[in-house]
């Protein structure tokens, strides 16, 4: 037993990850590998270190490196959802959202151009399968779900409203974002919300 006043207390021994816990820890680790370090540099062993932990720890969870990056991807843009807003008005909500995925999502543009001619090939699946194994576990969309807010205030009549129109905003935003490599100018935005959008939901709602 050390008497000794002085000395300092033993560091407490680090807890063990386990289950959910820990692979929240790896895929956390597995996203910042791959936003930082892209494709090329993306190995079992330095996701690993980064979660501190060993390599058996995540090949046991992800025997193929295209699982779990495609498990990263899914759960970093999960993580990452869009406030919507609430302006009392469709139109400056679906621009506040168009604005809000320029901001955050074109961050991720350079990851995914890398991803293009990488990781799909290797793994044979297309950006269409990502992109419905991250929406696989969601709800409505935004877009939908501002038109049902606007339902409700009674600004337009969501049941006349297809839910392509619902979705073009997006679709015509992930196009020429995926186009250029780069944010939209605010006038793009604008145009996509007040030229395209907003006359289609007003003719449908008549």
């Amino acid at each position: 037993m050390d008497l000794n006043p002085d000395a300092a207390p033993a560091a407490a021994p680090a807890t063990r990850r386990r289950g959910a816990a820990l692979e929240q820890a790896l895929l956390d680790a597995a996203w910042d590998q791959l936003v930082e370090g892209g494709y090329g540099a993306f190995t079992f062993e330095a996701v690993a270190e980064r979660a501190g932990t060993s390599r058996p720890v995540v090949y046991r969870r992800w025997p193929e490196k295209t699982a779990l990056i495609r498990d990263a991807i899914t759960h970093g843009v999960g993580a990452r959802p869009l406030a919507l807003p609430d302006t009392g008005s469709l139109r400056d909500d679906m621009l506040g959202l168009l604005r809000s995925a320029n901001a955050e999502r074109s961050q991720l543009m350079p990851l995914f151009s890398v991803l293009v001619g990488a990781y799909y090939a290797d793994s044979g699946t297309t950006l269409a399968d990502l992109r419905d194994r991250i929406l696989r576990d969601r709800g409505p969309g935004g877009a939908r779900r501002l038109l049902e807010r606007a339902a409700a205030r009674g600004e337009v009549d969501l049941a006349h409203v297809p839910a392509r129109v619902a979705e073009l905003p997006f679709d015509l935003f992930r196009h020429q974002l995926m186009m250029t490599m780069r944010p939209l100018d605010d006038a793009d935005l604008e145009g996509i919300v007040d030229e395209v959008f907003m006359p289609l939901v007003q003719h449908y709602a008549r």
